[in-house]
């Protein structure tokens, strides 16, 4: 079903895009004036401004539709969570942190030569 959604939402936002990009602004009206006149347009004498931004409102309706059902989805992901699981989740720390305390106990049993130029060997004591 989510994935469903991921589509028409994907699809939507695609032609929500192509929408807003096919209107014309505000100053698109000015050249009208001058005898670019839209009488003969596919749309008729009244121009496409209201049928686009008709449908520009319905698919900007149903976007937001999906991203509040996608939203709804990603609050409410069961995950597969049981006691065994934190069990095993514990003994794999408590293995981890005890190869850690053996690995450091092996470390300060190694000695290092002092290097003569090095700034620990400065240092007064």
């Amino acid at each position: 079903m989510e994935i469903l959604v991921w589509t028409v939402h994907v699809l939507l936002a695609i032609v929500l895009i192509a929408l807003v990009l096919l209107q014309h602004g505000k100053g698109a009206d000015m050249g009208a004036a001058f005898g670019s006149g839209s009488a003969g347009s596919l749309f008729g004498a009244s121009g496409s401004a209201n049928f686009l931004s008709r449908a520009t409102s319905l698919i900007a309706a149903m976007f937001f539709a999906t991203s509040m059902s996608l939203t709804y989805f990603s609050a409410n992901q069961t995950k597969d969570v049981s006691v065994m699981s934190i069990m095993d989740q514990a003994e794999e720390t408590d293995q981890a942190s005890a190869d850690l305390e053996k690995k450091s106990a092996v470390e300060s049993d190694v000695d290092v030569p002092a290097q003569s130029n090095s700034k620990v060997n400065q240092i007064p004591e």
